[in-house]
């Protein structure tokens, strides 16, 4: 197994690839245009940025709402693109910016980016177990619980998500939850290169819209739940869930496990189901009365370790009792999605079990910077930005938590503004002390957003009572809250989890609450 470090998703591509003809590209996809004279130019890759291209690589170049990707053409042959994809509009920019390359033409080179890169990389999901979660609560700590047992049975595992890119030894901090097609299908071949068996995929709601996962046939897609958020894309609820439920199709997946906790997964489920479209496992993590397939009882949370255990009744008759390293309902329903979709993919359920018990500190998801030891509180850092995950997540720590609940947190700016101020509500109902400070907040004013948060805030506490609001520097917030935690108590983060920066008028300011809240801990209680 190799062990090269990379700053850059740009590394990671297979170093031996297997060249194409680009004819018969074109004639496989029924592409138009010029592909050259005779077999035509070698393609070893493809992307879609310009600033990603490598040499021997097909630049696809897509229409954007402001600038079509064709005007980079040139920067795109220079760097080494032996030719272009676009549409008849892009062909012309082509033409004039880069004269000389061949130049095919789709009416929608985005829906080809996915198709081409898997036929150029000779399909390399097919050489790999391949799982793919989606939802909007839960992905990340699914896939990384998905990734551990995976590991566990084959020995090695690539993950591709919100936190990182990985495969096997080589990583890279992650540009979006999904990244696009030609960059995942390159992951999968250097997987294959690598040696990993397996891949563990995050897929977005947005990712699915935009073709990144086409040309990718997952063995077991999972679905987690549906909350509110990214309504400021998807506009209704109804069409949030209209996108995820594309991935339970025979086009991206070849079984499916879903989540029936609320009324969206019932749904999902009964629409796949009820079509034939795939085999779907319908999984009840809460207690209820939704139809199931399998479902859990006996989740009971340790105060000592904060994991939480419970057994796992299946279709079958199957009995598995297993531990979840995360406190709370909402993770055992990911870490029982992550098992019944390993156990679907093909492990054997005592190695399932045993693998997701040691898959403890995912980056940004109920992450324990410091936990109670006699002398000093329990400090998290945790993702939580929706009002329901907020409320989710709130509920668990209080669980371990004999004294006060305290929280530092706020919300984005440039996204849906509805949210706000239910996530102050939420705050002010299940938390003791509040700390309410900046998140993202992009090009908005922050004050105004943290003001939205408040008014959610005094619908619960009108005098404002056991609340502080810091307005320097989200940083001191985090500080603060540490300051604020006495040996009984837990302060938690939330919003940013795993982030690596902060985003306020229009730059990128490196910054990750664990390392601050690492230091705050440091300098209050000294070093572990």
């Amino acid at each position: 197994m190799s062990t090269h470090a990379y700053e850059s998703a740009a590394a990671l591509r297979p170093r031996h690839p297997a060249p194409t003809g680009l004819r018969a590209l074109a004639e496989r996809f029924e592409l138009a245009g010029d592909p050259g004279t005779g077999a035509g130019p070698e393609v070893v890759g493809v992307s879609v940025d310009s600033g990603d291209v490598a040499a021997g690589e097909l630049f696809i170049a897509l229409p954007g709402m402001r600038t079509h990707g064709a005007q980079f053409a040139a920067q795109a042959v220079a760097a080494g693109a032996v030719a272009v994809l676009t549409d008849t509009e892009g062909a012309r920019i082509v033409r004039r910016e880069a004269p000389g390359v061949p130049v095919l033409t789709h009416p929608d080179p985005r829906a080809m980016a996915g198709p081409l890169a898997a036929e150029v990389h000779h399909h390399p999901a097919r050489g790999l177990t391949t799982t793919a979660v989606t939802g909007t609560n839960g992905k990340t700590t699914t896939a990384y619980f998905v990734h551990a047992i995976l590991s566990a049975h084959l020995g090695g595992c690539m993950i591709a998500g919100t936190v990182e890119l990985r495969v096997g030894d080589l990583a890279v901090e992650s540009p979006r939850t999904t990244v696009e097609a030609p960059v995942l299908q390159r992951l999968m071949a250097l997987a294959l290169e690598e040696g990993v068996g397996g891949a563990s995929l995050e897929a977005s709601s947005h990712a699915i819209v935009l073709h990144r996962l086409d040309g990718t046939v997952v063995d077991v897609a999972g679905f987690t739940n549906l909350q509110r958020d990214h309504l400021d894309f998807h506009q209704t609820m109804e069409d949030y869930l209209e996108a995820k439920a594309a991935l339970f199709t025979p086009q991206h997946a070849r079984r499916g496990v879903v989540c029936v906790d609320d009324q969206w997964g019932q749904a999902l489920a009964a629409r796949v189901r009820d079509a034939g479209l795939i085999e779907v496992d319908r999984l009840r993590a809460y207690p209820g009365q939704a139809q199931t397939d399998w479902w859990v009882t006996d989740a009971e949370v340790s105060m000592t370790d904060a994991a939480t255990t419970f057994v796992l009744h299946g279709p079958q008759g199957e009995l598995i009792t297993a531990s979840c390293p995360l406190p709370g309902l909402v993770n055992v329903q990911n870490a029982a999605l992550a098992l019944v979709m390993t156990i679907r993919a093909g492990v054997p359920a005592d190695t399932a079990v045993a693998a997701l018990a040691a898959a403890h500190d995912i980056p940004g998801r109920m992450q324990r910077v410091c936990q109670r030891d006699g002398v000093r509180g329990t400090c998290i850092v945790d993702f939580a930005h929706t009002p329901d995950a907020l409320e989710l997540t709130l509920t668990a720590v209080r669980q371990i938590t004999p004294g006060r609940l305290i929280i530092v947190f706020g919300s984005d700016g440039d996204r849906d503004e509805g949210k706000r101020p239910m996530l102050g509500e939420v705050a002010a109902r299940l938390a003791d002390v509040l700390v309410v400070t900046d998140e993202n907040p992009r090009s908005e004013d922050p004050g105004s957003i943290r003001a939205a948060v408040l008014e959610g805030v005094r619908s619960v506490r009108p005098d404002l009572v056991d609340v502080e609001e810091v307005t320097t520097w989200r940083g001191d917030a985090v500080c603060r809250g540490v300051e604020l935690c006495g040996p009984e108590d837990t302060v938690i983060v939330t919003g940013k989890g795993h982030e690596p920066f902060l985003e306020a008028a229009g730059e990128f300011i490196r910054y990750n609450d664990a390392p601050v809240m690492r230091q705050a801990v440091a300098d209050k209680w000294g070093r572990s």
